[in-house]
Parts: C-alpha cells; sequence; structure tokens
C-alpha cells in the first residue's frame, strides 16, 4: 500500500512535502529554516531521512528538493555551532552511513536539485547527491569549509570530481572560493541554468517530461546511470544488461510497447 505523504507535514518543524505538485506523481521537498538560511541541522536532516524513507514507499516518481524562497537559499551549509561542538568521536557516529546524502542518492526514484540560492558546503554536497541539478541565475555554490580549517565531510571531495573533473575539484575544495550558477553550469557542477523568474517552469517540465515514464524503467535506469560512477566499464555493462532483462520481464514494458503500435499513451501499472 502506497504511503500517503501529504500526513508527513504535520509532523516537521523544517522540512515541507508536496506531493503531486503541479504534476502526477511528482513530490517537491522543501527544506524551510529561513532564519538560518535553511542551514541543516540534526533536525532538518532527520526529517529529510524520514521523508526519503517514506518517498521510497509511495507512488512517486520524481522528487524535487529545494529550499524554501524566504531564505533566499537552497542550503546555506551545515549547521556550524552544532559541528563546532562535537568531537572526533561525535563526528564518527555522525557520519556512519547512510547519512542523508545517501538517502538522497539512493532514493528510488530520479531527484531534481532546484537550486534557488546559496548551495554552500554541505548545501552543495546535498544538491551533487541529486540526480540532475537546476539552478537560478541568481545562485551561488561552493566548498568554503576549508576557509574554516576542514574540508568536504558530506561526499564533496568524491562527487565534486566526478562531475567536474578532478583539475577542477582540487582549485575549488582548497581554495574554497565561491562560484555563480553561470560558471557551476559551464564546469557542469550545474546541469541547467534558469533565470529566476523561470526556474519553476524549467523545474517543472523536466520533472513532468520524466514523471511521464513507467516508475520501474525509471528506478533501473537511475541504478544503472549511478552504478557507471563506482564500476568499470565491463562490470557497469554486465549489470546493465542484467537489469535490462529483469525489466524486460515487467508489465510496462508490455504496456509500452503496445501503447507505442497502437499510437497511444501509455498507461503505466508500475509492475
Amino acid at each position: 500500500m502506497s504511503v500517503d505523504l501529504s500526513t508527513l507535514d504535520a509532523e516537521f518543524e523544517n522540512v515541507t512535502v508536496t506531493p503531486n505538485d503541479g504534476t502526477e506523481h511528482v513530490t517537491t521537498v522543501t527544506i524551510d529554516r529561513p532564519e538560518a538560511r535553511n542551514a541543516m541541522n540534526a533536525q532538518v536532516r532527520a526529517e529529510l531521512k524520514t521523508t526519503f524513507d517514506a518517498i521510497d514507499e509511495s507512488d512517486t516518481r520524481v522528487v524535487v528538493l529545494t529550499g524554501s524562497d524566504e531564505a533566499s537559499a537552497f542550503v546555506a551549509g551545515a549547521d556550524v555551532t552544532e559541528l563546532h561542538e562535537r568531537t572526533a568521536l561525535e563526528q564518527r557516529e555522525v557520519s556512519k552511513r547512510p547519512r542523508v546524502y545517501e538517502y538522497v542518492s539512493e532514493c528510488r526514484v530520479p531527484v531534481i536539485a532546484r537550486i534557488n540560492g546559496h548551495a554552500l558546503g554541505g548545501g552543495c554536497e546535498l544538491a551533487m547527491a541529486a540526480d540532475v541539478r537546476v539552478a537560478s541565475e541568481r545562485a551561488n555554490l561552493g566548498l568554503p569549509e576549508i576557509t574554516l580549517g576542514l574540508f568536504p565531510g558530506g561526499g564533496g571531495t568524491q562527487r565534486l570530481p566526478r562531475l567536474v573533473g578532478q583539475g577542477k575539484a582540487m582549485q575549488l575544495i582548497l581554495s574554497g572560493d565561491l562560484i555563480d550558477a553561470a560558471e557551476a553550469h559551464e564546469i557542469g557542477l550545474v546541469d541547467e541554468l534558469a533565470t529566476a523568474d523561470e526556474l519553476d517552469d524549467t523545474v517543472g517540465e523536466l520533472a513532468a517530461s520524466i514523471a511521464a515514464n513507467s516508475p520501474i524503467a525509471l528506478e533501473f535506469a537511475k541504478r544503472a546511470i549511478r552504478a557507471s560512477g563506482s564500476m568499470g566499464l565491463d562490470n557497469g555493462i554486465e549489470y546493465e544488461a542484467e537489469l535490462f532483462a529483469q525489466v524486460l520481464a515487467t508489465e510496462d514494458v508490455d504496456e509500452g510497447i503496445s501503447a507505442f503500435l497502437e499510437d497511444r499513451e501509455p498507461e503505466w501499472k508500475g509492475k
């Protein structure tokens, strides 16, 4: 039985969940902590984990992850006050996987990061954990942890080189410099750029085009693409072939091919 995501808001302080947001099967998850520019603290991370657990049990096909516009930020970073109070042993405990970044990257369905403002430190790492990043031209991105005597600890040293190359990742992480959305798009950190006025339409159109497809095909395609970052080419091709064989046995494939031959829209069952 599918989980009803509309009941989650009553449980949360800093995250809002909007199922069927503009398009059926599209769920928007909004970090809403404007007084701290949506900085991630323990409460935000816990609410996001609960949300993504529920999404995996729902009929959602696409997640849009964003920050509240009131904060003018996607996520301005981790809560530095919390970080300052931790011991090394406590940090090891906090860093045990799966962390919130893995909840996003390993979500069953595709996740679009709608970057409406600053995505810094942990916020940039959260955006990198998503599958696609769409940014407002007003956004700034970066990993400034080095300026605090730290370095990225939420996957930034691993995901950024895979997106922009090792040299550029070295430059950004070791300097702590922030870049605007246009440069982030140019180097491949952001996949699509939009004006502030067009951001919702751009994200909405992308989400709708993804949600129109078979949920099983979306899940398996995401698995295969994600595997390309951790598997060698030969192993990745074998994994892709196995997933392809599995999806071929689904009712959705029969429906998709029949709809194509009959020149009609498919009616996906997710089976």
